[in-house]
């Protein structure tokens, strides 16, 4: 029916649905020759050892807020940010009562930018100098911040006191707070590579606190089917979690050795939890589709060092830059052959035009806090050299991951929370006694138990009612979901359910009838073609990620032009091929087919209760 109307329309007539006006979604790219005022890092912004055949930052202290690298030996830091969760105290000996309640408030202020995490400097002044202070003062400093702590209900980890001169000393602080409607703080992390690279034994290892024999042994827990185990290779998406305590000891392994996840989230502070994706070529759909759905806050590229950089590790970061998510490097394999020349090989792929990262090789644990606290800037790649089989460098990745914010800004936060509630539904079980229960991303607002709400789009592009009975996170029951935490919801088993599909949302209910929610077909897109082989035309087939969403659909129309070649931009109509998905402007849409890759901004769509296309 669909094809068949379209076909009533010429092309010329179809093309007037586009808005020419509408905003594309993109910023210029800065300027590569240095001459740019927006700070883009050059080749200048790193130097390699030709010796030692490996990457290191330079010694010149970047200044700006994008390159915030706190490393003691430099003499001095960068001016205190007055944004973010970073904190500079010269010294905090004998407040008075009133400075003492400034200070907390601060402190309070400083937490909700860090999302429950705050680092303080002690010992340095505002523009960054490191006066260091005596051993006395020192102690009665972070004996007032553990006090300052203690009254908000955080708590307090020195992660690095070092002595500079006449005796006089600097320390770096951890301040954590566990937001009062949660468990604990998480943090996600996709884990991408070839599929030889040790993804998964790495995973065992992280989270058994058990050394691999060199067979895999360590990632046979990883597994969830039959065929991995005999194979060795990752098929679907599998979840593993690693805790820390408040002291940043590892909770998986500190009291026995066999903690359910739920044990694991309950004694918690801090969970970081791991996405082991597929590295193999042939499950690309489904790695792209939970990069999408999930929104992990980073990504963890593991590179083996015999092999190095291959198409697969070239293609998922390149996937990874497309989605601007912030990523960091493990090398593993280092008790086999030496890790020089992969990492050489690294630090010359994320210094091309077209990446334009610099590489930050860490080799020890100052360097590791300095690049955990501060993954704040974007354009630094920590590397990490790992070996699975000797454990080598794994103590350095602990460290890093236990300092890694979520890195979502609290204006941000509160704005996302106050929209309407959207779950973008990623996964279907079928539990006994309970029903259907859905798994997947709160990608705005607030979701609570027995909150009522519609599900969709159906096949007729409407939604059906339903009510949240129970909700899950990190596999422990909690009452509440809020922007950017993933969650499995079941509903009341007295009420109908339709047909259940990955793609589909929860919403809640929406006070204007006006903009009762509907699925659609067509939708537009201002898009860039990242690679294609020859040209892009009109009929093309491509299969679009859209957050949950992953279906074919085709290109019905090229404003401006006949066809899309490699770095072209244009806006373009698309039409789903199997059935209608929820959309919305603003939403970035992901395509891709064989070797051909595109990204974009979703600008206008067509609902079919407006459109009365189905």
């Amino acid at each position: 029916m669909r094809i068949s109307l379209f076909q009533q329309h010429s092309m010329e007539s179809f093309l007037s649905l586009f808005d020419p006006n509408q905003d594309d979604g993109f910023e210029e790219e800065p300027e590569l020759n240095g001459n740019s005022s927006g700070g883009g890092s050059s080749s200048s912004d790193y130097e390699t050892d030709a010796n030692a055949n490996e990457c290191s930052l330079v010694s010149g202290m970047p200044t700006e807020r994008g390159n915030l690298i706190f490393d003691f030996e430099q003499g001095m830091l960068p001016p205190e940010p007055q944004l973010g969760n970073v904190e500079y105290k010269l010294k905090l000996v004998n407040p008075s009562k009133q400075r003492f309640e400034h200070l907390v408030t601060q402190m309070k202020w400083r937490l909700r930018e860090g999302n429950g995490e705050a680092i303080y400097e002690i010992g340095v002044s505002d523009a960054g100098y490191l006066q260091g202070l005596s051993d006395k003062d020192m102690n009665a400093s972070l004996t007032t911040l553990k006090q300052m702590a203690h009254s908000l209900g955080a708590s307090t980890s020195v992660l690095r006191r070092k002595t500079i001169a006449a005796r006089r000393a600097v320390a770096e602080v951890l301040v954590r707070k566990i937001p009062d409607d949660q468990h604990n703080i998480e943090v996600r992390v996709a884990v991408l590579g070839g599929a030889d690279a040790g993804k998964s034994t790495l995973l065992g290892v992280l989270t058994q606190d058990e050394l691999d024999n060199g067979h895999g042994r360590a990632r046979l827990n990883m597994f969830r089917h039959m065929h991995e185990i005999q194979s060795g290779r990752t098929s679907c998406i599998s979840h593993e979690t690693l805790g820390f305590d408040a002291l940043g000891n590892v909770v998986n392994y500190k009291y026995n050795e066999m903690m359910t996840a739920e044990e694991i989230s309950d004694r918690s502070s801090k969970l970081v939890t791991f996405m082991d994706l597929a590295g193999h070529r042939r499950y690309m759909r489904t790695t792209v589709q939970a990069l999408s759905g999930y929104s992990p806050h980073y990504a963890m590229l593991v590179v083996s060092a015999g092999s190095g950089c291959n198409d697969t590790t070239e293609e998922h970061l390149a996937i990874v830059r497309a989605l601007d998510m912030p990523f960091f490097v493990l090398v593993t394999k280092t008790d086999i052959t030496s890790p020089d020349a992969t990492v050489q090989e690294l630090c010359t792929l994320l210094t091309t035009i077209g990446c334009r990262k610099v590489p930050f090789v860490v080799t020890n644990t100052d360097e590791a806090i300095s690049a955990g606290s501060n993954q704040i800037s974007e354009n630094i790649v920590p590397i990490f050299c790992v070996s699975n089989v000797t454990g080598t460098g794994l103590n350095l990745v602990t460290k890093f991951l236990y300092v890694l914010s979520p890195g979502i800004s609290n204006a941000e936060k509160d704005r996302l929370e106050q929209e309407s509630c959207e779950f973008q539904v990623d996964e279907i079980f079928r539990v006994s006694d309970v029903g259907p229960v859905v798994g997947g991303l709160l990608v705005q607002g607030v979701l609570t138990e027995n909150m009522p709400i519609k599900i969709g789009p159906l096949p007729d592009g409407s939604f059906h009612p339903v009510t949240v009975n129970t909700i899950h996170r990190n596999k422990a029951p909690c009452r509440v979901v809020r922007a950017g935490q993933s969650a499995s919801l079941s509903f009341s088993l007295d009420q109908d359910l339709p047909t259940l599909r990955s793609g589909m949302v929860l919403l809640g209910d929406i006070v204007n009838s006006l903009d009762e929610p509907y699925g659609t077909f067509f939708f537009q897109a201002k898009v860039s073609v990242l690679f294609h082989a020859t040209a892009i035309y009109v009929g093309f087939q491509t299969t679009v990620h859209i957050g949950s969403i992953r279906q074919t659909a085709v290109i019905r129309g090229i404003m401006g032009g006949e066809r899309l070649g490699t770095n072209d931009c244009a806006s373009v109509m698309f039409e789903f091929v199997g059935h209608p998905e929820y959309v919305r402007p603003g939403m970035r849409i992901l395509f891709r087919e064989g070797t051909s890759k595109g990204i974009g901004v979703v600008t206008q769509v067509f609902p079919v209760n407006k459109t009365g296309i189905k």
